[in-house]
């Protein structure tokens, strides 16, 4: 069964054409600068040659079918006909507390999505977009819906709620929700799987670590907290976006410079973290090298973030009463080595012990990275959103 798994955003859209159950990449690749006259495909060939081509797509029904002629065409294509790809499964962001499966897309979803696009706006509507211009093209094919806050619904509701005013709940659904839940839910098992180990008999902290960041307590299959609340702000500092603050300080920085709420959600989201402590980049790599330099904010920048991990951990080893696992992933939590060592520092009276010499050398690889004697394991797991999407589909499109 061909799948095409689709991640539309605002901008972009990206896209797998997987093989299932095999679980073959046949073609991958995203439409970026999308909108914009200068938008442009980039795919990866099957020797892992990158091919650029230029088209001006200023929505996203454009987007879909150039990617779809791509995969059709003689030169860059892996299909001869449409009728191969037999489903499309799309990352969805935001389904409150609606759904905690994937689903197959009709009215009911978009209708959903429709409903929680002020707790997504930058998401809901693309994802939004991205289905309608799949039916425009293929109105025959089936779709289904990975939502990223669905693996999070069994949150008991004193971790997931607010300490607002419990009518903000009543009237605005203001909870926590989290997010990344697509690359927890494929991690944790993964990792299970590599250990042989009954993924609902143990403890988890699964730590999704990059530019946007979140770590997920799991305590015998079932998520019981997310560090990301309502929206993607909260919880551990990331490339741009704040991370958990006090409140207070964002009414009184409002007041200081006569901020507008526009104005105040742009700086929380797009001028913060890594980027608005250091002064140099939201990029860890910019970041790194600014630090071999001596920069001050830089390296003050890299210890908070490296420092509010290990807090995470710390807290969500306690909600879990133990734990038995750790993974790490994302582009900083699979190839940033330093991170990883410093976030598991200081944390053996837990019984976590890292091998740095085994983590050392380690960059995106499904690998143990715990000493021998360490009684908690810690793992880096690349994340696979995609084919856990692929096999979400073929599952719910087989019964």
């Amino acid at each position: 069964m061909k799948i095409l798994v689709l991640n539309c955003g605002s901008s972009s859209v990206k896209y797998k054409l997987i093989d299932m159950p095999k679980g073959d990449v046949l073609a991958e690749g995203g439409v970026e600068k999308l909108g914009l006259p200068d938008s442009f495909l980039k795919l990866k060939m099957p020797d892992g040659k990158k091919v650029v081509l230029e088209k001006n797509m200023p929505e996203h029904t454009v987007a879909v079918d150039f990617i779809l002629s791509t995969l059709k065409s003689e030169e860059y294509g892996c299909i001869k006909d449409y009728s191969e790809i037999e489903a499309v499964g799309h990352r969805l962001a935001h389904g409150g507390s609606k759904y905690a499966n994937s689903v197959e897309i009709g009215p009911e979803v978009i209708k959903t999505l429709e409903e929680c696009t002020d707790l997504a706006p930058a998401h809901n509507p693309a994802n939004i977009k991205g289905i309608q211009a799949v039916s425009a093209i293929l109105p025959n094919i089936r779709q289904v819906g990975v939502f990223d806050t669905a693996f999070h619904q069994t949150m008991p509701d004193y971790a997931y709620m607010s300490t607002l005013p419990y009518e903000m709940y009543e009237k605005h659904g203001v909870r926590r929700y989290g997010f990344h839940g697509t690359s927890h839910r494929y991690v944790s098992h993964r990792a299970c799987e590599i250990l042989g180990v009954d993924f609902n008999s143990i403890n988890i902290i699964t730590c999704h670590i990059g530019n946007g960041a979140s770590i997920a307590a799991i305590q015998k299959g079932k998520v019981i907290d997310v560090s990301l609340g309502l929206t993607t702000v909260s919880g551990l500092m990331m490339g741009t976006r704040c991370g958990d603050v006090d409140p207070g300080a964002l009414t009184f920085v409002m007041e200081k410079e006569n901020m507008t709420v526009a104005q105040l959600s742009e700086m929380i989201n797009k001028k913060s973290g890594v980027l608005g402590v250091s002064g140099v980049s939201s990029d860890m790599r910019d970041l790194e090298a600014a630090i071999q330099k001596g920069n001050k904010r830089a390296i003050l920048a890299m210890k908070m973030y490296d420092y509010r991990i290990k807090k995470y951990i710390g807290s969500y080893a306690a909600a879990l009463g133990g734990v038995d696992l750790i993974v790490f992933t994302g582009g900083v939590g699979e190839n940033q080595w330093t991170t990883r060592e410093i976030a598991c520092e200081g944390l053996e009276f837990m019984g976590i012990k890292i091998d740095k010499s085994i983590n050392t050398d380690l960059h995106s690889e499904e690998k143990v990275i715990s000493a021998a004697d360490s009684k908690c394991k810690v793992m880096v797991v690349p994340t696979d959103e995609e084919y856990l999407i692929a096999k979400d589909t073929m599952e719910i499109l087989s019964k």
